[in-house]
């Protein structure tokens, strides 16, 4: 059954008020990113919408789809769980005639071999990336500080509590990806062979041996449990070290031995 001409005029009336509202959402977020200049997080997106999480990324989903449908010269770009407002890259040649152009790191085979394996082994120790490379990776890691493609995240709880590094924001932008889970999937033989490498390097740093693991591992729990050498009888640890000594603290020999103290 059809809407009479007043019905209809009110459902009319709250499909534009709420396409408005949508449209004021989306206008927000897009101020928003260009004004920062910056990533802006989804807790500052919902903070200024005065939104949950939830209906704030649903806005930034329509902005990011009108900003598509136009194929204009800028992007809302994605990376993890943030936002940034950038140039299309293939206006990247006309803006460098008019702009200083801006400085691109080089990467070398070697740093780049270094980065894979932070990207994939996150988080690393530079003695986990020597032991996969076979080499020194001190500069390669610091080459990638220097660019802002690595970060140190913490430290290793082992000896030496040796740096942790990560992959950066700056990474995803970089390579074009909007999280670690869009990165190429490893050879299976590939993956299994890094993974071994490091657990066989974390063991190295933490002193361990297969040896000792296994053992600790198949170690019997009664096995701490002692045995009376007499007797053959299960005896508790503790009942051991004070069985055989009396209440002044003198060692018996099983017999009294009150005369020959009183004597003394």
């Amino acid at each position: 059954m059809g809407l009479d001409e007043k019905e209809q005029k009110i459902a009319d009336q709250i499909d534009r008020e709420y396409s408005d509202e949508l449209l004021r959402e989306e206008n927000t977020i897009e101020a928003l990113l260009f004004t920062m200049g910056r990533s802006v997080s989804l807790d500052q997106i919902a903070a200024a919408l005065e939104l949950g999480k939830k209906p704030a990324e649903q806005a930034v989903k329509r902005l990011m789809d009108r900003y598509a449908k136009r194929n204009g010269g800028i992007r809302i770009l994605q990376l993890d769980t943030r936002y940034q407002m950038c140039t299309a890259p293939e206006y990247y040649d006309a803006l460098i005639r008019v702009a200083k152009q801006p400085r691109k790191p080089v990467l070398t085979e070697v740093v780049m071999e270094t980065l894979a394996i932070i990207a994939y082994k996150q988080p690393v120790t530079k003695a986990e990336i020597e032991k996969i490379r076979g080499v020194k990776s001190d500069h390669a890691v610091n080459k990638l500080v220097e660019y802002e493609l690595v970060e140190e995240v913490g430290r290793l709880n082992a000896p030496g509590r040796p740096t942790l590094f990560a992959t950066t924001e700056e990474f995803l932008r970089r390579f074009g990806v909007s999280s670690l889970e869009e990165l190429p999937g490893l050879n299976p033989e590939v993956q299994a062979e890094i993974e071994q490498e490091v657990q066989d390097e974390v063991k190295n740093v933490l002193g361990t041996t297969d040896e000792q693991e296994s053992n600790a591992q198949n170690e019997d729990p009664e096995s701490a449990v002692e045995k009376s050498p007499e007797t053959g009888e299960i005896q508790d640890p503790g009942q051991m070290e004070t069985a055989g000594t009396s209440e002044n603290g003198v060692k018996q020999d099983g017999k009294d031995n009150t005369d020959t103290l009183s004597q003394q």
